[in-house]
């Protein structure tokens, strides 16, 4: 139940920030079209040159969701393993994490978990490990409790 709930999380996550950036890049056509070539000169070009910037920047950042959106489709929460791996929940000393895109805290009850990316410096630590395993983060020492 608790990792269903932090994929709709992360679910969730992108396609709020998808929303935006559609929003944003919505705004941005309408305002290149509103640039009219009856406005004369430079200030008329230097002002589509930065609409098309931005146009540019937008884009990248939607190929970089569709990119976050794969990493989500290829989590599989209904197969248990023991080891660390995209889609495990990990209890450690310090903290949960839930190894899968990096949307922030997520809150359930009274425990927070950390949603991250399976190329966090700490994940990199931890795929791979089992239940008893410890490994060192920043000169703390954790100790893996549990992995679901």
């Amino acid at each position: 139940m608790m990792k269903k709930a932090l994929l709709e999380f992360c679910w969730n996550y992108v396609h709020k920030k998808t929303n935006r950036l559609k929003k944003q890049s919505d705004g941005l056509q309408e305002s290149l079209g509103s640039e009219t070539k009856s406005s004369a000169g430079d200030k008329h070009e230097t002002g589509r040159a930065m609409v098309q910037l931005e146009q540019e920047k937008l884009a990248q950042q939607l190929q970089e969701l569709e990119v976050t959106r794969s990493i989500l489709h290829k989590i599989n929460i209904d197969v248990p393993s023991n080891k660390v791996r995209l889609g495990s929940i990990v209890k450690t000393s310090l903290a949960y994490y839930f190894i899968a895109i990096s949307t922030g805290v997520f809150k359930l009850s009274n425990e927070e978990v950390y949603c991250i990316s399976a190329n966090a410096p700490i994940a990199k630590l931890l795929i791979g490990k089992e239940k008893g395993d410890n490994f060192v983060f920043n000169g703390k020492t954790y100790s893996i409790i549990e992995v679901s």
